[in-house]
């Protein structure tokens, strides 16, 4: 699984930074044990639900204010390394 760090502006004005799993990266046994309902809520434009690392839950980043890039900064191949991740 690939590890994304990014930062954006909040609703409220507050930058926050995270490092996130896209879903599409996410094994489907993992996100079928974690999503209820069809999965299918529709999200304005430039919205993406991903894998909080730091809060172990789903977060919604918004590409609409990103403040830089979005960087690939590693893979996670176990719950080891996301330990490591963490520390990023």
């Amino acid at each position: 699984m690939k590890v994304y760090k990014g930062t954006f502006v909040k609703k409220d004005g507050s930058k926050r930074t995270m490092n996130f799993v896209k879903t599409n990266d996410l094994p489907k046994t993992f996100l079928e044990s974690k999503l209820k309902g069809s999965g299918n809520t529709a999200l304005k434009e430039g919205y993406e639900l991903v894998w909080d690392l730091q809060n172990d839950n789903f977060r919604v980043f918004n590409h609409n204010t990103v403040v830089g890039s979005v960087t690939h900064i590693g893979n996670l191949e176990s719950t080891k390394d996301k330990q490591q991740q963490l520390a990023l």
